[in-house]
């Protein structure tokens, strides 16, 4: 059994979330504060051990942990010559959108949404374009808006759809329904479409999530799909991922654009630990499932309790955020994040940064033992107390 409420100490270990003022509690940055499953530090440690950190290439038997995991966890069995190894999700996705778009061109997402898409799309010189998510306010739920989707993918200068699934933030799973439609779409409007999944594994509603490559392959010829055990094993600085591209011509044109972006080279750590993660890592993960289920619970209890006239819990299928509803204290969430730093010292991240839609809510990691937790919250309660105070005043 894993300790989950150990608390470690983090501030010496150069971690970005962690690199804060001495009183500062940082509930933001979408990594874990437990430790990666057991088999993965021993993996890493017997590399180590070596000595030797050589150049290295990627093992068939890497992709065949990849298609075993997703197998055994999501009841689909990706083919192993789909796959292509690149070190991280967002340099990939940076690479793609230089070889399947041009400078000017539009690529197509759904906000609120991860912030570092908004940036690498334009880092790029591509212009942003949000189909923005449908909220609907009474039960708290997202969807997405087709009509305006199929327009903004009719316009000829979309050329890429980026796809979050599960979403970050709002925790939604999407279906094999709008899955299949967005395919059909995307074939429809000749619009490529990057799925980042690499939440899928965090799931807390009964059927798990869809993986996008489960599809008929017939529906997948536009698809590029990225998955990591990142997020699941807390492993991103191993900086590794898996593409995965059923239409082989356009597998080519990502592959070479890999090569040529210099993210196709391995570090020492990826290979092993990703192995280890996903022919090793199952009793681990289902423990931490347990103990996220219980945390986010907790947090959806108190607030209900304790802040139930300010702040709302958007229900969520995945993820260990939680996208809270602030329309109550405020329509815009900067000043109130920046307010609970300096008079608390608690981060959260505001969300306007995840696009307009975004603007009157708070993402809060959960991903943090319980006492950790209990803090955090109680810095919450008393901040927003204040920040209304102030605000009458």
């Amino acid at each position: 059994m894993m300790n989950f409420d150990q608390i470690i100490n983090r501030r010496p270990t150069n971690s970005a979330k962690w690199t804060v003022g001495p009183n500062e509690l940082p509930l933001s940055i979408a990594d874990m504060d437990f430790p990666t499953a057991p088999a993965i530090v021993a993996a890493l440690q017997a590399k180590v051990a070596t000595g030797i950190f050589g150049y290295e290439t990627v093992p068939v038997t890497y992709y065949q942990a990849v298609a075993d995991w997703y197998a055994n966890e999501h009841g689909c069995h990706p083919q192993i010559e789909w796959m292509q190894y690149a070190s991280g999700v967002i340099p990939a996705l940076a690479s793609v959108i230089r070889r399947v778009t041009n400078p000017g061109d539009q690529v197509l997402l759904q906000a609120p949404v991860y912030n570092m898409f908004f940036q690498t799309i334009r880092d790029n010189g591509r212009q942003v374009v949000s189909s923005d998510l449908n909220y609907d306010p009474t039960t708290q739920s997202y969807s997405i808006d087709w009509r305006d989707l199929e327009t903004k993918l009719a316009d000829q200068r979309t050329r890429l759809l980026i796809l979050c699934n599960p979403h970050n933030p709002t925790g939604q799973i999407w279906s094999q329904a709008d899955l299949i439609r967005l395919a059909e779409l995307s074939g429809k409007y000749h619009v490529k479409i990057f799925a980042d999944e690499i939440h899928g594994d965090i799931t807390f509603n009964e059927t798990g999530y869809v993986p996008f490559f489960s599809l008929p392959t017939s529906l997948l010829q536009q698809v590029i799909v990225a998955v990591s055990p990142s997020k699941t094993f807390n492993v991103a600085s191993i900086h590794a991922a898996i593409l995965l591209i059923p239409n082989a011509d356009l597998r080519a044109v990502i592959r070479q654009g890999l090569q040529n972006d210099g993210l196709t080279a391995v570090n020492l750590a990826a290979i092993p630990a990703t192995i280890a993660a996903y022919t090793q890592g199952q009793a681990w993960l289902h423990e931490l499932l347990a103990y996220l289920k219980t945390n986010r619970a907790w947090v959806e209890q108190l607030i209900a309790t304790q802040l139930a006239s300010q702040i709302q819990v958007v229900p969520a299928q995945a993820t260990y955020l939680a996208w809270l509803d602030c329309r109550q204290v405020t329509r815009d969430t900067q000043p109130l994040a920046e307010f609970l730093r300096q008079t608390t010292g608690l981060i959260l991240t505001p969300g306007a940064v995840y696009g307009e839609p975004g603007k009157a809510f708070l993402r809060l990691n959960l991903a943090y033992p319980r006492a950790v937790l209990e803090d955090g919250l109680a810095r919450l309660v008393q901040g927003v107390a204040a920040y209304q105070e102030k605000s009458r005043n």
